[in-house]
Order: structure tokens, then sequence, then C-alpha cells
């Protein structure tokens, strides 16, 4: 299980009017703690802050907004994301939904997951305003670049790293948005894309429409469109497929990405350890090495934290993750997703 952090509750929170919530932000250690030695092997930890929950309300059906208020907190580009250490210590990832240049809090927004692995349900359940968290970040794997157009694609809270982006474009920009849900009330932040999209907005409620037209939402696409997708799977795999000739595609995923090629059972070997042990082909590298070395570190199971990277000495990878970069991907791999493409792989543990 993931190391425990310490989350403390402010004493009385319940009675504690918004005012005296931000006094106490104004008043209490709320900053970076001190850096941590770097891992033996893997990346090294993200910064941490420990933040007050100000806000705890629901913004749309089976969605949960939360800000989290400190003080001279680190800036961040649209498209980034914080690591949310929760009470139980699980680590799960949220897309900064807030205002890019507010250094005094973070908004993120959760959707409750119904068969879930429980990180939504105790974020919707057992969190309130009055708590210290725990957070790491931030950090951006889903940058807005520059281009001559786009086209956003957001499927329910998928819209959350893409609302930023949309305020933070230059008047003038020629862009676009396909926004879809299962329902209009299950779409977080509507009535806001609304507002700042006006009639380049294509509302798509399931329950109402059908499945998106993506055809339509890319006819006329130009040279050099940069195309954002975040949603479900099933979306970004059509929007990948459509995809207009000449465009660039940018996604973000809610989970690992499955590989083309299956999956088969490998041997391992933990040189430092001196063991070696085989991966079936239903289980991960994660858990045969926390098998034998149950001190491991893990936490999101899903590639996006980067708490389970590991030095790979030799063997080919097939990675699976959203996080690490080419670089760093020539000589490591995160165990919770990632497999071996060789018969054999070793690592440094």
């Amino acid at each position: 299980m993931p190391k425990p952090h310490t989350i403390a509750l402010v004493a009385g929170a319940a009675l504690l009017t918004r005012r005296a919530l931000r006094r106490r932000v104004q008043a209490s250690p709320l900053w970076p703690l001190p850096a941590l030695d770097p891992p033996v092997s893997g990346r090294p930890r993200s910064q941490m802050l420990r933040l007050l929950l100000a806000g705890h309300e629901t913004v749309a059906d089976g969605v949960v907004q939360l800000r989290l208020e400190g003080r001279e907190l680190p800036r961040w580009e649209p498209g980034a994301h914080l690591d949310l250490v929760l009470p139980s210590g699980l680590v799960r990832q949220y897309s900064l939904c807030g205002d890019p240049t507010d250094a005094s809090s973070y908004t993120i927004a959760a959707r409750l997951v119904e068969n879930g692995r429980g990180g939504s349900r105790e974020v919707h359940e057992q969190l309130a305003e009055g708590m210290e968290l725990e957070v790491r970040g931030p950090r951006n794997r889903f940058p807005l670049v520059e281009a001559p157009s786009y086209v956003f694609i957001a499927g329910g809270i998928g819209i959350t790293p893409v609302l930023p982006m949309l305020r933070a474009l230059p008047d003038g920009t020629d862009w676009r948005l396909l926004y879809g849900g299962r329902t209009r009330a299950s779409m977080p932040f509507l009535q806001e894309v609304r507002e700042l999209a006006g009639d380049r907005l294509t509302v798509a409620a399931e329950d109402e429409d059908g499945r998106p037209d993506l055809a339509a939402v890319f006819a006329g696409t130009a040279e050099g469109t940069a195309v954002y997708c975040c949603g479900p799977e099933g979306l970004m795999e059509a929007v990948e497929a459509r995809l207009p000739a000449g465009a660039t595609l940018h996604l973000e995923r809610f989970a690992p990405r499955a590989s083309a090629d299956g999956n088969r059972e490998f041997e391992l070997e933990l040189r430092r350890s001196g063991r070696t042990l085989a991966v079936p082909a239903d289980s991960t590298v994660l858990a045969a090495v926390r098998r034998e070395l149950p001190g491991t570190a893990y936490s999101c199971e899903q590639g996006f934290c980067g708490t389970c990277q590991q030095r790979v000495l030799e063997g080919e990878v097939d990675h699976r993750d959203e996080l690490l970069t080419d670089a760093e991907r020539a000589d490591s791999m995160l165990i919770c997703v990632s497999r071996a493409r060789s018969e054999r792989l070793v690592l440094d543990l």
C-alpha cells in the first residue's frame, strides 16, 4: 500500500465561516514541504503542498468541485493536473480547472465512478470543508501549444483540462468545441462553456442527441489545426480514427491505454535482489515485484503519478503510461502498467 500521509483535520471545521477559513489559510504554515531525497530508482518526487479544502460543492450530477486554498502557490498552465493525496493514502490525479493566475487557490473537479477503485467515492463522501489535504504538483502532460486553429473535444469530466485552455485563447483565435455527455445535467461547467464559446460550441447530450457527429465537427478543418481531446477511451479512439489529414492530435486519458500486442507472460529479473520471477499475462510487473519486495512504492496503478518508476537495465519495454518522456523511457518504466516486449526484463531492484 502507499506510504501513509498525515492528514490533519481543522478543529471545529463545521463551525468555521468562509471568512474564518480564509484567516486560517493566511495564518497556517500551508507552504511547500521541504524537498525529499530522490528515490533510488524512479523520478524525483513532485513538490508537496498542504492546502485547506475551502470549498466542496456539487456542480453537476455526480460531479463535485474542490477549491484548495494556500498562499504563494506554484504557477501552472492550462492542461496541468494535481496529484491529490486522500486521507486513506490513495493518490488520484485531477486536472486543474480554475484560474492559472490565482496564486491563492487551486480548483479541481471529480466525477463519482460507481464501480471504480474507491478514490472518487472518497472525494465525494469523505472530504469536507476545513480539512487540510496534501497535493503534489502541478504537472502538465497536456499543454496548450501554439497553432493557427483549434478543435476541442471533451467528454463529460474531460472538460476540466479544456476549460482553462478556452479562457486562455487570445481574442480572434479560430477555435470550436464539441462537448458531450450522457445528459446535460451530468456535464459540469456547461453554462460557463456556453458563455465562453457562444456559437463555436456544439453540445451533444447522448440521451437527447445520440453519439456526437465527429464528421461534422471536423468538416473544413484547416492544415495545422491542433485537436485536443479528453474523455472516455471510446471517444478518443473515434477521434483518432477520424482525425483530418494535416491536423495534430493531443490526448489526455483517464486510464492507461491498452497495448495492441496484448499481454503475455515474461521473465523478470530483479538484479540487486538476485531474484528471477515470472510475470503472468493476467497480472502486472508491480504485483509480481511486490510479492518479492513488499515495500516497493506505488500509488495510482494507472501510469499517471510516477511513484512506481523503476530503472530498466536490460530488455525492451512496452510503455503504457501517460507520464514519462521519451528520454525517461529510454532506461525506465512505470511498473504498474507497462510490460515487456522482450522475453526477459531486468530491473534495478
